[in-house]
């Protein structure tokens, strides 16, 4: 989510803010291919849909009902494919002196949390902080960590090495279908062993759970789409049988594939 949009958003623009905390949201959010960096700290809520976060090295998947806190400063860039995305967002100039706030986490929202979300909307845009926006926002920001459960969060890594970009591209366009380890060397031009060796040490995770977890993200984006059943969902990412798919989405998202069977 681009910050200039925040900015220029109705002709007003936040650089100068005297306020601690900058609450926006909005309905149908339109993205773009701006990359981002600033000096605020920043915690996306997605209502609806989904959001893609582009930070660094990693693809940080954020679905409906789930927050990402993003430190100050980190380059970042927003894409989805979701037919509706409604997020919001609250910028803030500090953050508690704790290592939770210098790291990117992505978390599941509780009820709690939502509501309070929710609850900030009344200071959707506003300019001037009022002495409730003050000390409610400082308290939803300073509850943070013990909301973060961090065993979720699908994360998927972009290697550097030049040599592995192809490989990954072609992951990403044939992932419905059986590749072998022989085959993305070739594309690679070295062996697979050393394939196998290097994408690992680039990325932290095998060949295989690289292919999971790119079927896991187009399943995503299809159930969101409406117009398939889970099964056709599964067929269309590479699985061979309903069971399969869902143990592999459960593996992932720590949750089961909602959708008619």
């Amino acid at each position: 989510m681009s910050f200039k949009h925040f900015q220029e958003d109705r002709g007003q623009y936040i650089e100068g803010l005297q306020t601690e905390s900058y609450v926006w949201y909005e309905n149908d959010w339109k993205h773009d291919d701006n990359e981002d960096s600033h000096d605020f700290y920043q915690l996306n809520y997605v209502e609806q849909g989904y959001q893609y976060f582009h930070i660094e090295h990693k693809i940080y998947l954020v679905p409906q009902n789930n927050v990402i806190w993003i430190p100050a400063n980190k380059k970042h860039r927003t894409t989805s494919e979701a037919k509706v995305v409604n997020p919001m967002l609250i910028l803030f100039k500090s953050a508690p002196k704790k290592d939770f706030y210098n790291e990117v986490h992505v978390f599941e929202a509780p009820a709690v949390l939502r509501e309070m979300m929710f609850y900030a909307s009344k200071w959707n845009k506003a300019r001037t902080e009022d002495h409730e926006q003050h000390f409610f926002l400082k308290a939803l920001l300073g509850s943070l960590p013990n909301f973060c459960n961090d065993s979720f969060g699908l994360q998927v890594p972009v290697p550097r090495d030049s040599r592995l970009i192809p490989v990954c591209h072609y992951i990403n366009a044939n992932f419905q279908y059986n590749v072998s380890a022989d085959d993305l060397g070739e594309i690679a031009k070295m062996s697979a062993r050393n394939l196998q060796r290097i994408f690992k040490q680039e990325t932290g995770i095998t060949l295989q759970k690289y292919i999971q977890l790119i079927r896991i993200v187009k399943s995503i984006e299809l159930i969101d789409l409406k117009r398939f059943t889970l099964s056709e969902v599964a067929y269309k990412v590479g699985y061979n049988s309903l069971s399969a798919f869902r143990n592999s989405y459960f593996a992932i998202m720590k949750t089961k594939p909602s959708g008619k069977s």
